[in-house]
């Protein structure tokens, strides 16, 4: 859904902040899970694998607000002005409290985050199991998405083939986590892997959309 873009850093500030809190629940449970049962590692490559399944083969599906579930389950609770009320997420109106539009994309922003929370905590923990390590890289990463997200947004359409390289890691990763107890592949074998599969995805985009336009 459209946000104006007055009201889009509001949304992406709490939304980092939101997204650092789900981080560190699922870090915990995640790590917790390993402890007491560590063949569910084996379940966090399956998901990785799916997820790298998802991403390179997946039809991109148009984000219908009104069936995401947790906006759904929300609006049983509150009910939902039609506009913006300035940079407040709820008001008050005849002694009931409303939320605003505002608020439905922020809901939209988390549960998204929860989503890719279920892949990208299992391919840190593939990496390690150090709790310190996991949650300062992973509030380091989200901290740095709000300067991203406007870096970025105007350019992303040029990176097409982004997303192939991100399965691919995704798909290592999951192989790697399936390997761990059998074999421990060298750290630079993974960093090489990581490095090569982003750039190449980057630099195939970035020739795509030369010849694209060349042609026209």
């Amino acid at each position: 859904m459209n946000v104006h873009p007055v009201h889009q850093p509001q949304v992406l500030k709490w939304g980092i902040i939101g997204a650092i809190v789900f981080r560190i629940i699922f870090i915990y449970v995640g790590v917790e899970l390993i402890t007491l049962f560590h063949p569910i590692i084996y379940v966090f490559a399956f998901i990785l694998l799916y997820g790298a399944y998802k991403m390179a083969f997946g039809s991109e599906r148009k984000v219908d607000v009104n069936k995401n579930i947790l906006v759904r389950f929300f609006r049983i609770f509150f009910n939902v002005l039609p506009g913006y009320c300035g940079k407040h997420f709820f008001v008050k109106k005849e002694g009931k409290t409303y939320a605003t539009a505002l608020f439905v994309p922020l809901l939209m922003i988390e549960s998204s985050d929860i989503v890719f929370a279920v892949d990208s905590i299992p391919a840190i923990i593939a990496i390690t199991t150090d709790k310190f390590i996991i949650i300062t890289s992973n509030v380091f990463a989200i901290l740095g998405l709000r300067a991203l997200f406007f870096a970025l947004g105007g350019i992303v359409h040029l990176f097409a083939y982004l997303k192939y390289g991100v399965a691919l890691v995704l798909f290592y990763v999951g192989i790697k986590m399936a390997l761990s107890d059998f074999y421990e592949i060298p750290i630079l074998i993974s960093l090489g892997v990581i490095v090569s599969s982003l750039s190449i995805s980057i630099i195939s985009s970035l020739i795509f959309k030369k010849n694209n336009a060349t042609n026209k």
